[in-house]
């Protein structure tokens, strides 16, 4: 299955609601394919410069390493110099943290990414999955 340009920003509206309804801070969110490219982006006013590579990083690292970034952060603690390694091979590209959630349809093919950054890896996580989740899609962590 082939992400939409109507899915994507399905997600990222959903995700941005429901940050708001959480009272999350202003938050950025990327949206990629299966191969990592970029389908939408949108940022909350008063988030610095580097909010959309951070929130591109984690969905591109989601997808290019076929697991959750949170999955990533773990190898980070486990093994820093995996993660080191990792985002050399990427060219800095990849942002081994929580906030980066893979999209799958209900049979498990892998569909894309949302990175989200903003708030607590934590509380970006939970909005990328009420984003991804809201418009009918699985989330899937790493964690």
């Amino acid at each position: 299955m082939t992400l939409t340009l109507a899915q994507a920003r399905t997600i990222l509206d959903k995700t941005l609601a429901a940050a708001r309804e959480k009272k999350f801070k202003p938050l950025g969110v990327a949206v990629v394919d299966s191969r990592g490219a970029l389908r939408a982006y949108a940022e909350e006013d008063g988030n610095p410069i580097l909010r959309s590579k951070i929130a591109c990083g984690k969905a591109f690292g989601s997808v290019a390493f076929g697991t959750g970034s949170r999955r990533l952060h773990q190898i980070g603690v486990e093994r820093p110099h995996m993660a080191a390694a990792l985002v050399e091979m990427t060219g800095g590209a990849l942002v081994p943290v929580p906030g980066g959630v893979l999209i799958r349809d209900k049979a498990g093919a892998l569909v894309g990414a949302v990175g989200v950054s903003g708030d607590t890896s934590d509380n970006d996580e939970a909005a990328a999955i009420a984003g991804i989740e809201a418009a009918g899609f699985v989330a899937e962590t790493g964690g």
